[in-house]
């Protein structure tokens, strides 16, 4: 993954009509009126999943702020008629994808502290040289706490 493209799900929608964009913005911007104050998170730990190929570093603990935003997110996605998936949001940021071989035991991750000060909605493009994100609309949160 090219370092610009390095990014937290917090909700995935899939493909989304164009005439539906507005209203997953209009949920996006009801969280950002209530969301808490800016925070950080994380990044401890190297995961691979198989079915997939995809390296991926995630956190062991988990962020009481980084949960929040994403569980106040589904709400007001899923009240805006969008189907999420049922499974628990789980922080990870993609680093490579189509790994066909890793090590046994990963390699342990020296942290990297992950500061948030507001989220994106992000359209996914698929082109030859793989997935492009556009940043469609940011909502910042208050101050982030360091």
């Amino acid at each position: 993954m090219r370092q610009d493209s390095l990014h937290v799900t917090l909700a995935f929608l899939g493909d989304v009509p164009a005439d539906r964009v507005v209203a997953a913005e209009a949920a996006a911007a009801g969280v950002a009126g209530v969301a808490a104050a800016g925070f950080a998170f994380e990044l401890d730990r190297l995961g691979y999943w198989k079915h997939n190929r995809i390296l991926w570093a995630g956190s062991a603990a988990v962020s009481a702020g980084l949960n929040a935003l994403a569980g106040r997110l589904a709400e007001k996605l899923r009240a805006a008629g969008f189907e999420l998936e049922a499974r628990p949001f789980a922080a990870h940021a993609t680093l490579s994808r189509n790994v066909v071989a890793v090590p046994a035991k990963l390699p342990p991750l020296a942290p990297i502290a992950w500061p948030v000060a507001d989220f994106a909605l992000v359209a996914s493009r698929s082109t030859d040289a793989g997935s492009r994100y556009e940043v469609r609309r940011r909502w910042a949160l208050a101050a982030p706490i360091v």
